[in-house]
């Protein structure tokens, strides 16, 4: 199935490959990839079975979950449909605290202790998904131990930093599923491949 994501991925054009004329991201990174799971909203076929597959993620964990939150905003639409499917309570988490009104990061009604899956659509550096396992913990006195999502970069500062957020991973699909399904669908060679690759080991120093 991570295969069968990864293609979806890759034909609905939410993951671009090009490594011969990179994209540069906000933080101004030079990047051979770009990642937009939003496109994947308008595939219903592509969107049921990412739900699905997301929510039989959930369903596979050693504790079962009480609730799942999304982050704000790209995977608030996610988790939504994950805790429908589910039947659960659903939050969000901004990234920020509003300035205004009770201040607060997490939007919905979630008990208080409850364990909590969190859902991403994309994880980079991870550093979205531990600040938003941080904000349940403390906001909500969550149990937080479980991080689901659609896609990684597999960034080794991802993993080092689920490791100091105490919580674990589990994409759908990787980087390396996905450069391999673009190899058998001849979208790039083996050489460019091995770029991106380059550019997963070190995303810093790859575009200079």
């Amino acid at each position: 199935m991570s295969t069968r994501i990864a293609e979806f991925l890759l034909s609905v054009g939410a993951v671009k490959l090009q490594p011969r004329d990179p994209f540069t991201w906000t933080s101004g990174i030079k990047s051979p990839i770009y990642c937009d799971n939003r496109m994947l909203y308008g595939h219903p076929e592509a969107r049921n079975i990412v739900v699905q597959e997301l929510a039989n993620r959930v369903k596979s964990l050693h504790v079962p979950a009480d609730a799942i939150a999304g982050t704000a905003t790209a995977a608030i639409g996610w988790g939504a449909l994950v805790a429908d499917r589910l039947n659960l309570p659903f939050c969000y988490v901004r990234a920020k605290a509003k300035e205004h009104g009770a201040k607060k990061r997490i939007e919905g009604d979630i008990k208080k202790e409850s364990h909590v899956v969190l859902v991403e659509d994309l994880l980079s550096t991870g550093g979205s998904a531990i600040s938003s396992v941080e904000a349940l913990r403390t906001e909500a006195n969550a149990t937080v131990s479980d991080v689901v999502a659609i896609f990684t970069y597999e960034f080794i500062a991802a993993r080092e930093a689920a490791m100091e957020g105490k919580v674990m991973l589990h994409p759908l699909t990787t980087i390396s599923v996905l450069l391999q399904a673009a190899q058998d669908q001849n979208r790039i060679s083996a050489e460019e491949a091995q770029m991106v690759l380059q550019f997963v080991r070190d995303p810093q120093k790859w575009g200079g």
